[in-house]
């Protein structure tokens, strides 16, 4: 379906644009739905869009040579993707799974690669935008290469909260094996470590939110300055 020009405003990437060229785009935008494990983008397609999720939650995934799946990202509501394809032309690196119910809008990559020539912030925006993902990569590097799984999913937590909108709340919540693929362990071992949380009250659940009772006692834990809850 088409989609609104107010929609568009909302996200921050395009914020920059001017009005006439926000409608512009909206005329050749469209919005799609998502059920949750549907496939967005697969692995080694040619994406024709750049996509912006509105609502829901997404999970990149790859497989490495023995074919065990691993995550390389989440995605929240106004983040855009597909834009390695959008810069270089090739294939999509990872596979991209709606983990919940998404709507997302899909702006063809032949009405935004004019913009960035002609109009500094919103490249900007998107050396931005990219910037933090590689740094985000970095911190999800160095999430595997951790051995203790306390450490670990503690550390993919405040990756998810410091993303929030709210810095306590993590809003569509992923679930035990979809953390589980991000931190390369098993379901079985992330629910442990969500019990020792719970218990501890230092996390409660709360339908598919998750609050943070004490941020900076799971920092310290994700951080290493602290063994146990």
């Amino acid at each position: 379906m088409p989609v609104s020009s107010l929609i568009l405003q909302s996200l921050p990437f395009l914020q920059s644009l001017p009005q006439v060229t926000i409608d512009e785009l909206s005329k050749q935008s469209n919005i799609k739905e998502f059920s949750k494990r549907e496939v967005v983008i697969a692995k080694g397609t040619a994406p024709q869009h750049l996509y912006f999720l509105i609502t829901g939650r997404l999970q990149g995934v790859d497989f490495t040579m023995d074919g065990k799946e691993v995550g390389t990202a989440f995605s929240q509501p106004t983040d855009f993707f597909g834009e390695l394809s959008l810069v270089d032309g090739e294939l999509q690196a990872d596979t991209v799974l709606a983990i919940a119910k998404s709507q997302v809008v899909m702006i063809p990559q032949g009405a935004i690669r004019p913009l960035l020539a002609t109009m500094p912030n919103l490249a900007w925006a998107l050396v931005l935008r990219l910037s933090q993902k590689l740094r985000e990569a970095q911190a999800q590097r160095r999430i595997l290469g951790l051995t203790n799984p306390l450490q670990k999913v503690s550390a993919q937590l405040s990756l998810l909260w410091q993303r929030s909108t709210n810095s306590t709340t993590i809003e569509d919540m992923p679930t035990h094996q979809e953390l589980a693929i991000m931190v390369n362990a098993s379901r079985e071992t992330v629910t442990r470590v969500f019990q020792m949380l719970i218990a501890k009250r230092l996390v409660v659940r709360e339908g598919s939110c998750l609050n943070i009772l004490e941020p900076q006692v799971l920092t310290e834990i994700a951080e290493g300055t602290r063994e146990s809850p």
